[in-house]
């Protein structure tokens, strides 16, 4: 089984966007329950949402760590979409009760991570926001079998990773 799809990593076992082990590094870990950003060495979360709440999900992750930086965001500027800055490694979305934008960010890797990982992952986010099935980002088995499925992506044409995606999630169900 793959262990990761860009900044999306197995570690134990559980899912974590980001690197959990970078010194004050931040990192998401998707749980049964919902998404919980944590800090290096910290052992109680900073921040814990529920599944329920979710309305929507998007991922935001730069290709290089360099690009997670703030003169990042100077050199793509001007370039609608491009995922540079410090917001450049992020979960971005809508809540509910009460409904509000949220936004949470983690630490680059030190890997650099690869495109068709990254388009795939953001369209993984984006077809799972369409199903209303999020929380199937919780489940470790059925993530663990997207990410085996999906890990193969290597290609720079998005039209090519969303039909994996549609193919993987019809495959494994919602």
């Amino acid at each position: 089984m793959a262990q990761h799809l860009g900044p999306l990593e197995l570690v134990g076992d559980r899912w974590v966007i980001g690197d959990p082990a970078r010194e004050g590094g931040l990192s998401i870990v998707l749980t049964p329950e919902g998404l919980e950003q944590r800090r290096h060495a910290e052992p109680a979360p900073l921040l814990a949402v529920e599944w329920s709440r979710v309305m929507d999900l998007r991922i935001r992750a730069a290709y290089r760590s360099w690009q997670a930086t703030r003169p990042a965001a100077l050199i793509g500027w001007g370039q609608p979409g491009a995922d540079v800055g410090r917001d450049g490694c992020s979960l971005q979305g809508t809540l509910r009760h009460p409904y509000e934008p949220w936004s949470a960010r983690y630490t680059h890797h030190e890997r650099r991570y690869g495109a068709g990982h990254v388009i795939v992952l953001k369209a993984l986010f984006g077809r799972l926001t369409e199903a209303k099935a999020l929380a199937r980002l919780g489940d470790p088995q059925w993530l663990g079998a997207a990410v085996a499925e999906l890990s193969s992506c290597t290609s720079w044409y998005a039209p090519r990773g969303n039909r994996l995606v549609e193919e993987t999630v019809r495959h494994l169900g919602t």
